[in-house]
């Protein structure tokens, strides 16, 4: 164990909030550690109490910025956000990551979803806050930056999808997006409608997460989050929609049979078609960690499970030397933060129509030195948990929805359960 390591956990009581406002990235290294408002640990005194307690903000659910996509004037789109861990109060983290202009949010609101529909844009009746800023109504945030909201008392369970709503009253530019949500979101495409429960103006539908990249929940029966940093095959590609079984829910249940002290909050930045080393669908996992790990609130492990796209994209990438670098360097920021880092070896894919040789050769090398080079602080053999015995360049069929590279719900769910919960609290 590091020193860094231990010493970020011995003061994980005392963690302040979100990183906000990302400096000027690096070619290589992109946003550095984010700086922190103060007020992220909320300390009222009880009568009982002489000695204030922290109440710590945990992550709850994350979704990776992955693109932009035209704006909507005049629009509300109301957001469906599956939660990992439950809270007494909560906070939403909006972005104008990638926008070119300031965003103008003229309302965001948040409320529990209808239970048992999952297809609905329907509030649960008495469950809807309006979020503030600073306690302003409305909000502009600078492109390329995330802002917070102020605390929203409102009690949120374990499982529960809620319901973030986002007015945008005018033109502020492209949308900063999350394309693959694997979830159906509702927009209503004039007018302000972010606070009424009733969906019925939201007449069209979208499977993407428009403008919201995070949620934190206070008072978590928690210990902290995990990060699952990953492609489409975190993301959920050959997942069923609506239903929540990508590997890193999957993930999450788990943790919820567990006591609070070994709980994590599931943070999902996978981003479908993403890269270590090249920009592409989102910016490369280089240039995105310290918004997507590093900035995250709680973090105590992240899981890296990207080099797929590398292998098998256009241009591939061909000196498994290159992939291996990129993991050093991944871990090394990570560790400079006392996050534990778990590598993830890369599944099989032979029968896709993109598979080769020599990309089976640079996959198998790099899998060997995720297992034995020693530079993770534990390893997820997920290769191991999905290949087929008689055929190991192949997944097994039971795990394939047809395209040989994605895995369906049946897959994903041997995917978490390969996974050992105690390497992601170990300190």
């Amino acid at each position: 164990m590091t020193r860094a390591i231990m010493v970020r956990h011995i003061l994980a009581a005392l963690v302040t909030a979100l990183a906000l406002v990302p400096p000027a990235a690096t070619a290589d290294e992109g946003p550095t550690e984010f700086l922190l408002p103060p007020a992220s640990v909320l300390s009222p005194v009880s009568a009982a109490a002489e000695t204030p307690v922290p109440r710590l903000w945990t992550g709850t659910w994350a979704a990776a910025a992955s693109g932009t996509a035209a704006g909507r004037p005049g629009a509300s789109f109301r957001n469906v956000l599956h939660l990992s861990v439950g809270g007494s109060a909560l906070r939403v983290r909006l972005t104008n990551r990638l926008g070119t202009e300031p965003l103008h949010l003229g309302a965001v609101t948040v409320a529990l979803q209808e239970p048992g529909e999952p297809k609905s844009p329907d509030a649960e009746p008495g469950s809807m806050r309006t979020a503030t800023f600073a306690g302003a109504p409305t909000v502009t945030i600078p492109a390329g930056q995330d802002r917070v909201t102020d605390a929203v008392d409102l009690v949120v369970p374990y499982g529960a999808n809620l319901l973030v709503t986002v007015h945008t009253p005018d033109d502020s530019g492209p949308a900063t997006y999350h394309r693959t949500a694997k979830q159906t979101n509702f927009l209503a495409p004039s007018g302000d409608w972010a606070d009424v429960e009733d969906g019925d103006a939201y007449t069209r539908t979208t499977t993407s997460w428009y403008y919201v990249t995070g949620v934190d929940v206070l008072d978590a029966p928690a210990a902290g989050s995990v990060v699952a940093l990953g492609d489409s095959l975190t993301d959920g590609g050959g997942t069923t929609s609506d239903t929540n079984r990508r590997w890193p829910d999957r993930l999450a249940d788990r943790f919820a049979a567990l006591p609070p002290n070994r709980r994590l909050g599931v943070l999902n930045a996978g981003i479908s078609g993403n890269r270590l080393l090249l920009d592409g669908v989102g910016p490369r996992a280089l240039s995105r960690f310290g918004a997507d790990v590093l900035s995250r609130t709680g973090v105590r492990a992240v899981i890296v499970f990207e080099g797929i796209n590398d292998i098998n994209g256009t241009p591939a990438e061909t000196d498994p030397r290159a992939i291996e670098k990129a993991y050093r360097t991944l871990v090394a920021r990570a560790h400079a933060h006392g996050i534990r880092v778990i590598g993830a070896t890369i599944t099989p894919y032979a029968g896709h129509a993109q598979w080769k040789e020599d990309r089976e050769s640079v996959r198998r090398t790099v899998n060997t030195f995720i297992r034995d080079s020693g530079l993770f602080d534990a390893v997820i053999d997920f290769d191991a948990a999905v290949r087929d015995p008689e055929y190991p360049q192949r997944m097994r069929a039971a795990y394939d929805p047809g395209d040989h590279l994605h895995f369906n719900d049946a897959g994903m769910r041997v995917m978490a359960d390969a996974i050992d919960l105690a390497d992601l609290m170990r300190l």
